[in-house]
Formats: structure tokens, sequence, C-alpha cells
């Protein structure tokens, strides 16, 4: 029965995404009146949030910002769905990068990547930096990946693996990462991979606080911890919503050799773009994870600063 379900799921998402993403929005906005005004998907989270991060802000604006926040998740899944049917020219069309030129200065001096992005929407469609970075630079074979936590779901693990690998990256498991990317440098490859490291840590994972978004936050350093131990060059993709269904990635720099900082540093680095790219827009970041389920204190020499 399980597996009938699933491939009736798997053949509606497929003929879904053969429509086009302008009968897709249609789809969109009725889903976001549903999630809004019927479900109010993880409203108290939401608001929780917000009013924490934003204490200037009236509860008029806020609510703005969810009505907002709301449409834009909604936008997510359908052009995440979109992925399973949509051509290169389209996509390449629809999300642009900026500053590439960094990413690959850095290729050409010999040391891999990590790219720092977010949950901000829509960041399923990041994969396709592909379309616009050659897999070799200077002889060397260039190997695209990212970083995910599988999904509990199996069959939905799957066809999101899939999705993501629709360009031409590879997904590598949170437990995989170290010995995967030193396996690629052993074998002369490089590697730009992302990481989306802006939830909170896992259980077991080491708490580093800072603050962000105008409140204590425990912060993932393992991305930066790595990024040191290899002595990759950083940066960060700002995501830029321009309008439904085309954004703009904008390439930052962190460090051109990550060892030369200290996994502090780069990982606070990281945070402080976030929050600038945030704060721009704040409805196009997911609210709905509950981000400060467990309270934590700054350091005193952080309060004292």
């Amino acid at each position: 029965m399980k597996k009938m379900l699933y491939s009736i799921a798997g053949f509606l998402l497929v003929a879904l995404a053969r429509l086009p993403l302008g009968v897709l929005y249609v789809l969109s906005d009725l889903t976001w009146f549903v999630l809004c005004y019927i479900v109010g998907y993880r409203r108290r989270v939401i608001m929780r949030n917000l009013r924490a991060c934003y204490p200037s802000k009236t509860e008029a604006e806020l609510k703005k910002i969810t009505r907002d926040f709301y449409r834009n998740l909604s936008d997510y899944f359908f052009e995440t769905v979109k992925l399973l049917h949509i051509s290169d020219d389209e996509m390449a069309r629809r999300l642009k990068f900026d500053n590439l030129d960094l990413i690959e200065s850095i290729l050409r001096d010999g040391r891999s990547v990590t790219v720092y992005f977010s949950h901000c929407f829509n960041w399923e469609w990041a994969p396709s930096v592909t379309l616009h970075l050659a897999s070799l630079v200077e002889g060397k074979q260039v190997r695209f990946c990212q970083i995910y936590r599988p999904l509990r779901n199996e069959w939905f693990d799957r066809l999101m693996l899939g999705v993501r690998s629709r360009f031409g990256s590879v997904s590598i498991k949170k437990t995989r990462t170290l010995r995967d990317l030193v396996t690629f440098h052993r074998k002369g490859e490089l590697t730009v991979t992302g990481f989306m490291s802006d939830q909170k840590p896992s259980h077991g994972d080491p708490i580093h606080v800072i603050e962000f978004l105008r409140r204590p936050t425990a912060v993932i350093t393992g991305t930066a911890v790595l990024a040191c131990r290899m002595s990759t060059g950083v940066v960060y993709w700002d995501t830029v919503r321009e309008r439904r269904g085309h954004y703009r990635i904008v390439t930052r720099p962190i460090s051109d050799n990550a060892s030369a900082m200290t996994p502090e540093d780069v990982t606070a680095r990281y945070f402080k773009l976030l929050e600038q790219t945030i704060d721009r827009d704040p409805a196009n970041w997911l609210w709905s994870h509950n981000r400060w389920k467990h309270p934590v204190t700054l350091p005193d020499n952080n309060n004292e600063q």
C-alpha cells in the first residue's frame, strides 16, 4: 500500500513539474491562502521568532512579514517541484550568479572552496551554479558538492536527492563530509561545497554562542572548523529575491584561506553577512524553524563588548 501511495505521489509531482511556472504560481496562491488563513502553519513559532528578533517592529509589520513569508514558502514548494522538469536555459534565466570570479580565483590558486548559504528562498535552486562555473580549472577537475542531512522518510529522501543532483552536483551526507572531501582532495580534485549552516546545531554538536538577529544564538561551527582544517577559501552566497520566480545570488568574500583565521572568526563573519541578508528581506528566511527552542546566553566576554 505504501509503495502504491508513493508511486501515485511521484506521478503527481512529475505531472505538476510539467506545468509552466505561471500555472504553478496560481496553485501556490491557493496554497498560500490555506497556509496563512486556514492552517496557520507554525504561526506561533514564526511570530515568536519575529517578535524576539525585531522588537522595534509593530504587530502590523510583523503580521505582514508573516503573510509574505507564507507566500514565499508556498512558492518554494512549487519552485522545488519544478526542478523535476525544467530546462537548463530556463533555470539559468531565473537564477543569476554575481561575483563568481571570487570562486574561480580561489580555485586557480589550487584551493577548494567552502560556500556558506542559508535557508533563504529558494535555496534548492542554488546547485544550478554548475551551469555557470566550469568543471575544469587549469586542468584540474572541480567537483560541486552539497552537504545534507538525510530525511526520515526514505522515499522522500531519494526524491530530494534526485532533485538536488539535477544539475550534476554531489550530495554528501553530513556524517561523511570530512571523509568524502579528503578523498576528492587525494584524487587531485578541487571541490566547491555548499554548507547550509544557519539552523540550530544538531544534538551532540559543539555549541558556540554569538549575538545573531539581536539575540543570543547557538550556532554551527563545524563548517568553519572543516574549512580551517582543509585550508579552503570561504565565500558567502547572499540570496536576493528580485521578483517572483527570479533570484540573484551574490558571492561575497569571507576568506581566501580559512587557515589564516580562527573557526570562530569565520563563523562570526558568516552570521554577520547572513543577518544583513535577513534584515534586508525578513520574509525570505525560514522563520518556521524553531531556531531558538533552547535559550542560551552570551559568554561573559561577549557581554562585556
